[in-house]
């Protein structure tokens, strides 16, 4: 198993990409902490589906937007398993409204989550990489968002465009510590998280527009994560990994006839 004696800690691993990562990741060897905001029950369910799998798992209950709450949440990790050789950033929040009328709480609070929190955990999970000596492994969460204006959401945007350089300028000031820091652009996935937007007939047919004519699954996210934090991607830092079935293709054009 590629992570077999290996501790994790993956952010917002309740649901969705998380949770599929948190599980993949035992699968493969790792005892996993499991972080939560709100949703305790689902992250119990993932807790037990990995210690079916024969692996230690806690929660660590923690809003990633609080700089002490993500450096206490890594401190349970190690003082739980001993180390911390992985850790994923996917915790994320996101209100959609256009610029002009967002309201600046909601706004506020997706920067606060999505980049802050990102970079918190970064933060403190490098430092404690670094204290151990012997390296380490780290995967961002970030989107297509980061390149792509999507209207209505301009702070979502903002927050993955600035993790990206995040994880660029990290990836070059930890290489010495042999700390790699990579990001993930997952594409439209069908996730629970996405029903906060969309209608289940919204997604089906937004899916089949799609180049690849259907949305992203959890496990296909995380299989990515995974790989890349294994060390079959030991040659690979500061880089991004895109899954995302072409959306950032000019789908919107008459596919195959060569016009606009």
């Amino acid at each position: 198993m590629k992570f077999e004696g290996k501790n994790a800690l993956v952010t917002g691993a309740s649901l969705g990409i998380g949770r599929s990562t948190a599980i993949d990741l035992a699968r493969q060897g790792a005892n996993v902490a499991i972080n939560f905001r709100s949703h305790r029950d689902q992250a119990e369910e993932v807790k037990a589906e990995i210690e079916k799998l024969g692996r230690k798992a806690i929660l660590v209950q923690a809003d990633v937007a609080d700089q002490a709450a993500v450096e206490a949440m890594v401190a349970t990790t190690v003082a739980t398993f001993g180390s911390l050789d992985c850790f994923v950033s996917n915790a994320a929040y996101s209100d959609r409204q256009l610029m002009i009328d967002a309201d600046m709480t909601g706004f506020r609070r997706t920067i606060d989550v999505t980049m802050w929190g990102a970079f918190y955990g970064v933060r403190a999970s490098a430092q404690q990489m670094v204290s151990q000596g012997k390296g380490g492994s780290i995967v961002v969460v970030s989107s297509p968002h980061a390149v792509l204006a999507i209207p209505t959401a301009m702070a979502y945007n903002m927050a993955k465009a600035a993790i990206d350089h995040m994880v660029r300028t990290a990836a070059i000031e930890l290489a010495t510590h042999r700390i790699r820091v990579n990001s993930v652009h997952p594409g439209w996935i069908d996730t629970p998280g996405e029903r906060k937007f969309f209608t289940e007939e919204q997604l089906r047919v937004g899916g089949q527009n799609l180049p690849w004519g259907r949305l992203g699954k959890p496990d296909e996210i995380a299989g990515a994560i995974t790989f890349v934090l294994s060390n079959a991607c030991d040659y690979m830092t500061g880089s991004t990994l895109s899954i995302e079935g072409g959306v950032g293709l000019p789908w919107w054009s008459d596919r195959g006839s060569g016009e606009m």
